[in-house]
């Protein structure tokens, strides 16, 4: 017992050694003679590593996080509005509850957005200027061709087409809601747009979405949501 922990304190503190030492890692060989002999290798530390990795990859971690929050709320912001326009979600929440919820569900999605877009400006490795992140079809990211149409990168443009949806709904929610509410209601309908232009811009650009379960799971929150759209236009006698 005694042999196994002087083992496990001698392993700590050759671990220890190498991860604070600046600028230096340590290696045993055997010499001629088979004795273990430690030697100093010149070059980066673990903890130097992980730091210059995450100082050059920040931004892209970032952009995904803040995305994947910004998508979820969405859907969520959706799905809670129709429920309050049809009744549905004051079978779980009293009234009040569900109002308030569902605006903070909207300024949590406002928030992620900036913060999706702000992260990009730092990202080394697909550098985006304040004028691609602010005006459509300017970026070269990603462009594509349709039936012999070349129509740029439009999936950066429908999320920045969104960004500008997302701000005059919640500028004119904040706003308008009491003062112009025919007004608001009708400015409240881009949110249908706006989901449209996520639900596209995130299938096709978001690099957890790429294929996989998630890719699955994202195509079946899109259906659960337009069917839930469908409801609500059926509600409505829209179609």
């Amino acid at each position: 017992m005694r042999k196994l922990i002087s083992l496990v304190v001698l392993v700590g503190a050759i671990l220890t050694t190498t991860m604070m030492a600046g600028g230096a890692a340590y290696a045993q060989t055997p010499d001629s003679s088979g004795t273990i002999v430690v030697q100093t290798i010149p070059g980066p530390t673990v903890i130097q590593k992980i730091s210059a990795r995450a100082e050059g990859s920040w931004p892209w971690y970032v952009t995904r996080a803040s995305g994947i929050v910004a998508a979820a709320a969405l859907f969520i912001l959706m799905l809670s509005g129709i429920g309050l326009v049809s009744g549905g979600a004051f079978r779980f929440l009293e009234p009040l509850t569900a109002w308030a919820s569902h605006r903070a569900l909207g300024i949590t999605f406002g928030i992620s957005v900036l913060i999706h877009m702000s992260a990009l400006l730092f990202d080394h490795f697909v550098p985006f200027s304040m004028l691609d992140l602010f005006v459509p079809w300017l970026s070269n990211y990603k462009p594509i061709d349709i039936a012999g149409f070349h129509l740029g990168s439009l999936f950066v443009a429908l999320g920045v087409l969104a960004f500008y949806g997302v701000a005059l709904i919640i500028i004119t929610s904040l706003v308008w809601i009491d003062k112009k509410p025919h007004t608001w209601k009708i400015m409240h309908l881009l949110s249908y747009v706006v989901l449209l232009f996520v639900f596209v811009h995130a299938l096709y650009l978001g690099t957890d979405l790429a294929g996989g379960v998630v890719r699955l799971v994202w195509l079946a929150i899109g259906l659960l949501t337009a069917l839930a759209v469908l409801y609500r236009l059926w509600r409505a006698k829209t179609i």
